[in-house]
């Protein structure tokens, strides 16, 4: 805990107050995570140093931004180990990712009554681009169950994969139970299935080591902005021999070789799905938070909010009418998602929040998920690495301030 606290004063946002006298509690952190000095830092540095737009230019500044606009790229595969930095494109956030194997891959190899497996604890951004898919090809979308336990019944998945499908694409981590997936399993009985894979990462890969190679994912897609980056960029993964397959996602700008009245030649990876001008800035904090979370390590960050969600679990069992929703530990991330009997979660995030306590509050995109268990919405409270136990005890003050409200 003692380097959390430290950690801290790199976060200019958690020594705010939300009113004179009521300091910050940040426990919102799966919607997006705070940034620290020396991602904002870079991304300033970028814009009154070096901006310029990149990989055309051959002045001083087009070819230093292109140096870092580059740099970031290689030390985001180191990050998730891929094998070369030409499988890390950038998009716009986890979203646009998953979106882009949709149109291209999927567009190109899927044809009509192929089955596609999700499961029933996605976000919305891997569950609509399907849908919208599966309306234009009639596709087949098949759903790994969740357990009353809140994890996956992976016996019903073995069964589904009796269909043969031809992707399977799951969370890695839910953002609303904080049920971690037994992401290599799930994959290995894939590709014995002979289907590919795509995995959300948006939750995974800012909390704990992710190794694209380890897990032989065949897709990874991921957001800046939930680990310590900016806004509006994010990352797909994808293995290089699918990526040169797919065609191009967007057209114009650098995803181009030749173009033609009325034809084109696509650009060489990872430029083929990067057209028009790139968020060179963003890129560069990308690179910085990567750099940030590498140097406070991994390891360290995924025991810290172990450490952290342990002790949540148990403050938040303690008050009256609370239910929790989501596994046990060890199969729980850094996510408590919670219902109070004959309070709407939105009042609860209200109430917090005149405590100072910042949470989430709703359906986090993914209402089918909610409906399985028969509600509208929960409240959430997520936790990172700078987290710390006094913002957990802030949290069950908050609540017992809702209990006294409502009785």
């Amino acid at each position: 805990m003692t380097t959390t606290v430290q950690l801290r004063d790199d976060f200019p946002v958690l020594s705010r107050e939300i009113r004179p006298g009521v300091p910050l509690v940040y426990l919102d952190s799966t919607a997006t995570a705070q940034k620290p000095t020396q991602v904002l830092r870079a991304m300033d540095e970028y814009y009154r140093k070096y901006n310029a737009n990149i990989h055309r230019g051959v002045h001083t500044l087009a070819e230093e931004a292109t140096a870092m606009y580059e740099s970031a790229r290689q030390r985001i595969a180191g990050f998730i180990h891929a094998a070369h930095p030409r499988e890390v494109i950038y998009t716009r956030n986890t979203t646009e990712s998953i979106n882009l194997v949709a149109q291209t891959w999927g567009r190109k190899y899927l044809q009509e009554g192929d089955v596609v497996i999700l499961t029933e604890m996605e976000h919305h951004s891997n569950l609509v681009p399907w849908q919208m898919l599966a309306a234009e090809k009639h596709l087949r979308l098949e759903f790994i169950p969740v357990r009353d336990d809140y994890l996956l019944d992976l016996d019903a998945y073995q069964e589904l994969l009796s269909l043969k499908p031809r992707l399977v694409a799951f969370t890695h981590m839910s953002n609303v139970l904080g049920t971690i997936n037994p992401a290599e399993e799930i994959i290995r009985l894939a590709h014995a299935a002979g289907a590919l894979t795509l995995v959300d990462g948006a939750q995974s890969v800012p909390h704990f080591k992710v190794d694209v190679q380890a897990l032989d994912a065949d897709f990874l897609a991921f957001s800046a902005h939930k680990m310590c980056g900016p806004t509006g960029i994010g990352a797909l993964y994808g293995k290089q021999a699918l990526l040169e397959a797919m065609p191009p996602f967007l057209g114009g700008g650098d995803m181009i070789r030749k173009v033609y009245l009325r034809s084109f030649t696509p650009n060489e990876l990872p430029h083929k799905f990067e057209a028009g001008t790139p968020a060179v800035a963003e890129a560069v904090g990308f690179g910085a938070a990567v750099d940030y979370l590498s140097q406070v390590g991994m390891d360290l960050i995924a025991a810290h909010e172990h450490e952290v969600t342990a002790y949540a679990l148990e403050r938040l069992s303690e008050i009256p009418g609370l239910r929790i929703f989501g596994p046990d530990l060890p199969h729980k991330g850094g996510v408590v998602s919670f219902t109070m009997n004959g309070v709407h979660p939105h009042d609860v995030a209200q109430i917090l929040d005149q405590n100072g306590v910042a949470v989430r509050a709703g359906h986090h995109c993914a209402m089918p998920l909610h409906d399985k268990f028969g509600i509208t919405a929960t409240t959430r409270a997520s936790f990172y690495l700078y987290t710390t136990f006094e913002d957990v005890d802030r949290l069950a003050k908050g609540l017992d301030d809702v209990i006294r409200l409502f009785g």
